[in-house]
């Protein structure tokens, strides 16, 4: 008997691991059912689904080249009803949250250059430019750690 994608057989389970169920479908050719396959459903524990012995239906989804057959018996079973118009899903609202604008910060690049008429000199003014532009970080490391960032999202992720 020839084997062909999209057919659904009848087998036995053989075997059972943690990642599949081995089938031995009715010509006496095995394949394997991978736990993804097996129901609808999310499938923790294949022994609690399937148990050795057990007869199953099985879509045969993929032929590899060496003969191996990949089985699924999820679309085996006949399509899944859809709920015609009855009851909606409801969603449950959330709690309003309280609106808190984010700390009014100023960019390190803001920092005034004194004029070049000024007697201070260039260490002065860098001295000057550094102190103020750790205050800001400052202000706005304070800031970011109530969950604030630069972005202005409330998420505290850079």
């Amino acid at each position: 008997m020839t084997h062909e994608v999209g057919t659904v057989v009848k087998g036995k389970v053989t075997g059972i691991t943690n990642f599949g169920a081995f089938v031995e479908i009715e010509d006496g050719k095995r394949g394997m059912v991978h736990i993804s396959e097996i129901s609808r459903s999310y499938v923790e524990d294949i022994s609690k689904v399937l148990s050795v012995g057990q007869a199953v239906e099985c879509k045969i989804i993929s032929i590899s080249e060496d003969g191996k057959l990949a089985l699924s018996i999820k679309q085996a079973l006949p399509p899944a009803e859809k709920p015609q118009g009855g009851k909606k899903r409801e969603f449950t609202k959330r709690p309003q949250r309280k609106y808190t604008p984010a700390p009014k910060v100023t960019s390190p690049g803001d920092f005034e250059w004194q004029s070049s008429t000024n007697s201070g000199s260039f260490e002065d003014m860098m001295s000057k430019f550094k102190k103020t532009s750790e205050d800001k970080m400052s202000d706005l490391k304070r800031g970011e750690s109530r969950g604030y960032s630069r972005r202005g999202n409330g998420s505290g992720r850079k």
